[in-house]
C-alpha cells in the first residue's frame, strides 16, 4: 500500500483532531447565569488585544477566536477568586457551548451558536460545508480549547474537557475555531 504524503497527513490530521476534541470529553451547554458567589464578571470585547487583554485580567481570561467564521474574537474577563470550572467561567461571561447528537458533550462543535446550522463553511481545498452538529466536526475545521497557566507562559492544547478543566485567577482560556493541520493559538 502506498501512502502518499497528502493522505498520511490528512489522517494524521483526524486524528488528532479526534484526540482533541474527544479531550473535551467533560464540556457541557453553557447556560447563561450559573455562576458561583465567588464570581462575577467584567467583560471587554476587542478581538486585536485579546492577549494583552489575558494579561491584565485577575481573574480568568477568556478568548474566543472564531477565525474563518468572519466574527470579531471575544475576550472577556470572568472575576474568579478562587479555582473555577472553565464551564463556569464560560457561562458567567455568557459563552454557549454545545456538542453533537453522536457524541454530546464530549465534543464542542459550536461556540454562540457558532458555525450556524445554516452556515456554509468553507475551508481553502476542502468542499464548502454544513455543520449539522450529527456526529464528529471534519478534522479540517473544529473547534480547538486551549489553556494558558499564566500570562508569561505559551498557550497549550487543554487536557480536559470543559466541563472537569479548572482554572486559576491568573489563568486564561481560548476556543479557537482551526482549520487545517495547524491550529492557531488564540489571539495569534
Amino acid at each position: 500500500m502506498n501512502l502518499s504524503l497528502p493522505v498520511f497527513s490528512r489522517s494524521a490530521a483526524a486524528l488528532g483532531a479526534f484526540a482533541l476534541l474527544a479531550a473535551l470529553s467533560g464540556c457541557a451547554t453553557a447556560v447563561s447565569g450559573t455562576g458561583s458567589e465567588s464570581t462575577s464578571l467584567d467583560t471587554t470585547t476587542n478581538g486585536t488585544q485579546a492577549d494583552t487583554s489575558a494579561e491584565t485580567c485577575a481573574g480568568v481570561s477568556i478568548i474566543v477566536d472564531y477565525g474563518i467564521l468572519d466574527a470579531d474574537s471575544v475576550t472577556e474577563c470572568a472575576d474568579a477568586t478562587t479555582t473555577i470550572a472553565v464551564s463556569e467561567a464560560l457561562a458567567s461571561a455568557g459563552i454557549t457551548t454545545a456538542g453533537s447528537v453522536e457524541y454530546g458533550d464530549l465534543i464542542v462543535c459550536r461556540v454562540n451558536d457558532r458555525p450556524a446550522a445554516d452556515e456554509t463553511v468553507t475551508v481553502e481545498g476542502q468542499e464548502p460545508f454544513t455543520e449539522s452538529c450529527a456526529s464528529m466536526p471534519p478534522p479540517y475545521a473544529y473547534w480547538a480549547l486551549w489553556v494558558k497557566t499564566s500570562a508569561d507562559t505559551d498557550w497549550n492544547y487543554a487536557e480536559e474537557g470543559l466541563g472537569t478543566l479548572e482554572v486559576q485567577p491568573g489563568q486564561a482560556v481560548g476556543l479557537v475555531y482551526s482549520t487545517g493541520i495547524e491550529t492557531p493559538t488564540p489571539g495569534s
